[in-house]
Order: C-alpha cells, then structure tokens, then sequence
C-alpha cells in the first residue's frame, strides 16, 4: 500500500478548495496514514462466511393489529381549541377582503 505524503494532501486540499496551513498538512497527513493502516488491518480479516448486513444489531419491528375504534371526542377535541366557533375552531383572519 502506498503512502500517504504532504504533496497528496496539498492536492486534496486544493480539489476540496480549502486552503490548508503547513500545520494542518503535517497533521492530517499522519492522521490519514493512520486510518489507511487500519484498512489495511480490516482487510485481512476473512469475511468470506459472513453475510452482509446494515446494522451491527438486528432490529426486528413489533407490530400490532391495525384496529379501527369508534370515538366520540370531538366535542373534546374542539373543546381543548383557544376558540370555537359551533363545531369549528375558530382562527385569525390572514387574508384581507
């Protein structure tokens, strides 16, 4: 694997547009070179018998009976409104005449 250097850096710098002190190069390029060495670990491990998955734990949903209910509290819904107007709530006026 190759390594990571100052001049890649400088040009993924440049391609992001971002202007990069001398520091943050030297930074960012040893960071960098530590994440691929980590790849490069990840790599070796066998995965051949391991199915793929999209999360580490598998979540499996509960569900219940979709059960339709009659209510009757409307008249509470519309009671809990700051107005009302008979069966409606009633609202400030937004458009002119």
């Amino acid at each position: 694997m190759t390594k990571i250097n100052a001049n890649d850096v400088r040009k993924v710098a440049k391609l992001a547009r971002l202007e990069l002190s001398d520091d943050l190069i030297e930074t960012y390029t040893l960071q960098l070179e530590k994440i691929l060495e980590y790849v490069a670990q990840l790599e070796k491990i066998d995965t051949k018998n391991i199915p793929p998955t999209t999360r580490a734990v598998e979540v499996i949903n509960a569900f219940r009976d979709d059960i339709s209910q009659n209510t009757n509290i409307r008249e509470e819904l519309i009671d809990l409104a700051p107005h009302r107007e008979g069966d409606f709530f009633r609202v400030p006026k937004i458009l002119s005449e």
